[in-house]
């Protein structure tokens, strides 16, 4: 009976994003008013315990709750300046004359740039994808599944910092984020060229898979080999940038070699030419190029300023006693997307109209995403701290269990580890791709699940070497964390997205029904490697 209580918030917020089609932040403020009354009357957890782990929640989110919103404010004001569809118009150029190419290069390079930098593939790509001839369907579905390449590199290495603080919760080790970032690039080369080949499926079926194969494991090597390179060089914020623009200048070259087109201006409407005369492409992407310069001084060591931003200047707010939150403002992706975007708003000359209209659009659409993130690390607290009061008056400062109080957590971990035993390390890959499903992060999937995987191995390894431990547990928690990233390709929310910015809203549930395959195979594809790697450690 515990353990089916303990799990009923993720099946909840499961059957209210599919079965009663609630948004993910509806379903998650549901989620959460469920959790913690029944952490506060079954499971015998203190309300102040529930009330204030809620809102040390909501802080530990604002990673990736203040990068939403930054992120959503510089996509505006690009919008509104003209440098996205100056982008577009750009794009709509390149390779076409090799279509493999061009897919690996829009939905893979691109739209692995795009996501590492704060943009949303699925809201820019589809329409490029319609204006070179490909169908709604393959527009919907394949900025989708890109977004899935190397996710865990996604607004900066947002799920990558957030996986560094939550095992630093665990377990009490200071972690870097190239530390824990290693444990999810060797997915990488594996996982995206899987990504890869399955969008070639969707394009032309098995017939475009044999034309295009090797490309679509040229750009899976790449990406995946520069994922590794990078967090070796301690750079996880810049990886997918660089994966992204290297999967770029691969297919590039790799077109140029075999005497095919890069660009064809030919196929620009008047429209199109005017847009191009408008703006230049260097001034477009100005906000990224800054954000990219800021990013590698604030993360890489030699430069000095990573030790002083990252470890001098971190920031903590107690909030749980005895747990501080470290902050960490002055480094946080999030404050430079932001300086990146004030930086840039001068050279775009778009005046105080256009500039009130980019404001207006993020009143509008960032609150809500924004809520979403920050809920269900609030739902994640809650869990990891059920079972708990404040001490007694003249006991240890902070929260202990009630004597009458169970754990949540290790209430599902006991069971876990008992009915999976050492299986269990696949097991979390699936649980992973629903945590992402429900919530549409990887960071949020993180959050709730991370907890859960480490006190499972604990039991499962308990004769372990404390360090062959430690190992075991990342690896289990960053192979659920790519599960979580995996789930974009079902998202609900993502999917409407793209479907939405080319008029073709209902289509989404189609794309569904194709894409939960790739997503159930990709899945089960890193859960087998996972097995792979603990026979290594």
């Amino acid at each position: 009976m515990s353990v089916l209580l303990a799990i009923s918030p993720l099946i909840l917020i499961f059957l209210l994003m599919t079965v009663w089609r609630r948004t993910a932040d509806v379903a998650g403020l549901i989620g959460w008013a469920y959790t913690a009354l029944l952490a506060a009357t079954y499971f015998h957890t203190a309300w102040w315990v529930i009330l204030v782990g809620s809102v040390a929640g909501i802080v530990a989110s604002f990673p990736i709750s203040l990068m939403v919103v930054t992120s959503i404010f510089q996509i505006n004001v690009m919008e509104e300046a003209g440098a996205i569809r100056r982008l577009v118009v750009f794009m709509k150029t390149l390779v076409r004359d090799n279509r493999a190419a061009q897919v690996m290069l829009i939905n893979v390079g691109a739209g692995t740039l795009l996501a590492a930098l704060g943009a949303t593939p699925v809201s820019i790509l589809p329409p490029i994808m319609l204006s070179l001839g490909y169908s709604a369907f393959v527009a919907i579905a394949l900025p989708a599944i890109g977004y899935d390449a190397l996710c865990t590199y996604a607004l900066l290495g947002v799920p990558v910092v957030v996986f560094a603080d939550v095992a630093k919760g665990i377990t009490g080790i200071e972690f870097t984020p190239a530390q824990v970032g290693l444990y999810f690039a060797q997915y990488m080369p594996v996982i995206t060229s899987l990504i890869a080949l399955s969008m070639l499926w969707l394009v032309g079926g098995w017939r475009e898979v044999r034309r295009g194969w090797v490309v679509a494991l040229l750009t899976g090597v790449t990406a995946g080999t520069i994922a590794i390179g990078m967090n070796v060089a301690g750079l996880p914020s810049l990886t997918g940038v660089v994966a992204g623009a290297g999967v770029v200048l691969v297919m590039l070259a790799y077109v140029r070699l075999r005497g095919d087109r890069l660009v064809d201006r030919s196929v620009l409407a008047e429209e199109d030419r005017t847009v191009e005369r408008g703006m230049r492409l260097g001034l477009a992407v100005l906000p990224w190029i800054l954000l990219v310069v800021f990013s590698a001084l604030t993360n890489y060591a030699g430069f000095g300023l990573y030790d002083v931003l990252f470890k001098k200047l971190a920031m903590p707010v107690e909030i749980v006693p005895g747990r501080p939150e470290r902050m960490r403002m002055l480094w946080q992706a999030y404050t430079w997307v932001l300086v990146a975007t004030l930086i840039a708003i001068p050279f775009y000359r778009m005046g105080a109209a256009r500039l009130a209209a980019a404001g207006r659009k993020t009143l509008r659409r960032a609150p809500r995403p924004a809520f979403a993130a920050a809920v269900y690390f609030a739902i994640a607290f809650v869990l990891n701290h059920s079972g708990k009061a404040p001490a007694p008056a003249g006991g240890p400062v902070g929260w202990v269990m009630d004597p009458a109080g169970l754990n949540m957590v290790k209430v599902v971990a006991d069971a876990s580890a008992g009915v999976f035993g050492q299986a269990y390390a696949g097991v979390a890959a699936f649980l992973g791709l629903l945590g992402g499903f429900i919530s549409g992060s990887e960071a949020s999937a993180i959050a709730m699940l991370s907890r859960l995987h480490f006190e499972t191995m604990a039991q499962v390894f308990a004769g372990a070497d404390p360090e062959r431990l430690l190992r075991i547990s990342l690896l289990v928690a960053a192979v659920s964390g790519i599960g979580g990233g995996l789930a974009s390709v079902i998202s609900p929310a993502k999917l409407q997205n793209a479907a939405a910015v080319i008029d073709k809203i209902g289509m989404e549930s189609q794309v569904i029904r194709a894409t939960a395959v790739i997503a159930v195979l990709m899945v089960l594809a890193a859960a087998l490697m996972t097995f792979v790697f603990l026979a290594r450690m």
